[in-house]
């Protein structure tokens, strides 16, 4: 398991060993004790969840605030997407910044996301299977969402806009700026 440092404090990538043969392969997704002498601290993930979306679908940006902010451990099943993580920490030095990043079926790196962070991905393959560990519970009050498409984050989505599909409640989630305004 190799941890590769992102611009954003605290966000990594990990790429697992992967063995193969004329078998197919075999790789070790997740490994409690590995992962948390990468992170040099404590975590405890205590829900998975997996979500299957066709072409070109767009879930985010979502995160979860005050006590119910979570982490999470993301990685791709099946298919590729571009995964989005925006620091939303006020006072990091990076916060409003984003870091995008392939995960697919293929390449089977995983993403780090940490508490205090926004996270969305795009579907790039015809469907994908996204699963997900996060360290907290969900808690829809705690709940909040950030476009996708804010004039301040600028994200490259990599992908036609106009060819997008979104949820109501995505179509309906708030700028940087009202975030910035209400926090």
């Amino acid at each position: 398991m190799k941890k590769i440092n992102t611009p954003l404090q605290g966000c990594f990538i990990i790429e697992p060993q992967v063995f193969t043969d004329e078998r197919g392969y075999f790789f070790e997704s997740y490994s409690q004790s590995k992962f948390e002498a990468l992170l040099g601290e404590k975590i405890s993930f205590v829900q998975d969840n997996e979500s299957l979306s066709q072409e070109g679908t767009l879930r985010g940006l979502h995160m979860q605030k005050g006590d119910f902010a979570q982490a999470k451990l993301v990685r791709v099943i099946s298919g590729k997407i571009l995964d989005v993580a925006v620091d939303m920490r006020k006072k990091s030095p990076t916060f409003g910044q984003y870091f995008s990043v392939t995960l697919s079926s293929e390449n089977k790196k995983q993403l780090f996301v940490p508490r205090g962070f926004a996270h969305g991905f795009i579907t790039l393959s015809k469907k994908a299977v996204f699963a997900y560990k996060c360290d907290n519970y969900y808690n829809k009050e705690a709940e909040i969402g950030i476009m996708y498409n804010d004039k301040d984050l600028n994200i490259d989505w990599q992908y036609d806009l106009a060819k997008i599909t979104l949820s109501e409640k995505d179509k309906n989630n708030i700028t940087l700026q009202e975030f910035i305004d209400e926090n």
